[in-house]
C-alpha cells in the first residue's frame, strides 16, 4: 500500500485531536507513517493506524523555528515518494506545508476541510473568499502537499504496527538563521483550545462585557469559548480568543453565536461549522442568515435557560 507521510503536532509529547484526524484521513489514501519531530506518545499514534513513526529527536528542532523541520520533512518526501503529505491546518503547519511543497516541486493545497480519494485521485474541500464560496480541489503536480483544518474527521482507531525509526539528518545552516530564545507554555483555562474544540460557544457585543452566561453554556457542553472582534476590541476579551478573519479560524461540529451580529469578518472564521446556532434580540441580524437555527431573544434570557435544561438532561 502506498505510504502517506502525516506530520504529527504533539504538545509536550501528547499527540492533538486533529494529528488522530490526520492519520484517520490519511488511511484513505494509503498507508500512514506519522513523522514526529520531538517526544510523541507512540501507542496512540499505531493505536490510530500509524504503520511506521518516524523519529526526529534532535534537540535542533525544538531550538529553530520551522525552517529545520521542513527541511528535514522535505528531504524525507525525496526518499520515500509517498503519495501524500498531511500536516496540521495551524500557524506552524501551514508554514511548513508550503515549505516542503516548494522544496518538492509539489502542489499545495491549505485549509481543506475535507479530503476524498475516488481511483486513486485525491480531491479536497475548502472554503474560500471568506466562507462565501466551496471549491474542489486537486493538486496536479507532484505528491500533495495538504494542511488540513480541524475537525475534519471523527479520529477512528485502527491499530498497526507502529514502527519506529529513528531518523537522523543533518540540519544545514541556512535553515539555523531563526532561534527561539524564550517560550512560555500556553496557560491552561480548563476549556479545548479554540481551533481544535469540537464545540464553540462565543460572546459578541450583546454580552455588554459580561461572558458569565456564554462561559457557563461552553462549559455544561465541554466547549471552547470564543468572542467576536467587537467583545476583543472593547477590552472584554484578548485577542487569542478571537474568531474571525483577523482572528482565529474554527470549525466545529457546533458553533453557538451569543449577542454576534454576524459581520462578514466574523463569518469568515466560523462559516465552515458544522451546525451554527445563533441567539440575538435583533431579529435582522445577519448571522441569521448562515444558521442552522436561530433564537431571537435576550441571551441573558436564553443561555441561563438553556444552561439548565442541558445540565439537567445530562443528569
Amino acid at each position: 500500500m502506498s505510504e502517506v507521510l502525516v506530520l504529527i503536532d504533539a504538545a509536550a509529547g501528547k499527540v492533538t485531536k486533529p494529528s488522530l484526524e490526520l492519520l484517520t484521513i490519511a488511511r484513505r489514501i494509503g498507508e500512514p507513517s506519522a513523522v514526529v519531530f520531538g517526544e510523541a506518545d507512540t501507542a496512540v499514534l499505531a493505536e490510530y493506524g500509524a504503520a511506521k513513526i518516524y523519529s526526529y529527536a534532535d534537540s535542533v528542532y525544538d531550538e529553530f523555528l520551522v525552517a529545520p523541520k521542513a527541511e528535514a520533512l522535505a528531504a524525507l518526501v525525496a526518499e520515500k515518494s509517498p503519495v501524500a503529505v498531511l500536516a496540521p491546518s495551524s500557524a506552524e503547519g501551514k508554514e511548513i506545508a508550503a515549505r516542503v511543497a516548494l522544496k518538492s516541486g509539489a502542489g499545495l493545497i491549505t485549509d481543506a476541510v475535507d479530503v476524498a480519494v475516488d481511483g486513486g485521485t485525491i480531491t479536497t474541500t475548502q472554503s474560500v473568499f471568506a466562507g462565501n464560496f466551496t471549491v474542489a480541489a486537486q493538486v496536479t503536480k507532484g505528491a500533495p502537499v495538504i494542511a488540513v483544518k480541524p475537525n475534519a474527521a471523527a479520529p477512528e482507531a485502527a491499530p498497526a504496527a507502529g514502527a519506529v525509526e529513528a531518523v537522523s539528518f543533518d540540519v544545514t545552516d541556512a535553515a539555523k538563521q531563526v532561534k527561539i530564545v524564550a517560550s512560555e507554555p500556553r496557560v491552561s483555562t480548563g476549556r479545548p483550545e479554540l481551533t481544535e474544540a469540537a464545540i464553540v460557544v462565543s460572546g459578541g457585543r450583546g454580552t455588554g462585557g459580561d461572558f458569565s452566561e456564554v462561559e457557563a453554556l461552553a462549559d455544561v457542553l465541554g466547549a471552547a469559548v470564543g468572542a467576536s472582534r467587537a467583545a476583543v476590541d472593547s477590552g472584554w476579551k484578548p485577542h487569542t480568543f478571537q474568531v474571525g478573519q483577523t482572528g482565529k479560524v474554527v470549525s466545529p461540529q457546533l458553533y453557538v453565536a451569543n449577542g454576534i451580529s454576524g459581520a462578514i469578518q466574523h463569518r469568515a472564521g466560523m462559516q465552515t461549522s458544522k451546525t451554527i446556532v445563533a441567539v440575538n434580540k435583533d431579529e435582522e441580524a445577519p448571522i441569521f442568515e448562515l444558521v442552522d437555527f436561530g433564537v431571537v431573544g435576550d441571551l441573558k434570557t436564553v443561555l441561563p435557560q438553556a444552561t439548565e435544561e442541558i445540565t439537567k438532561r445530562k443528569g
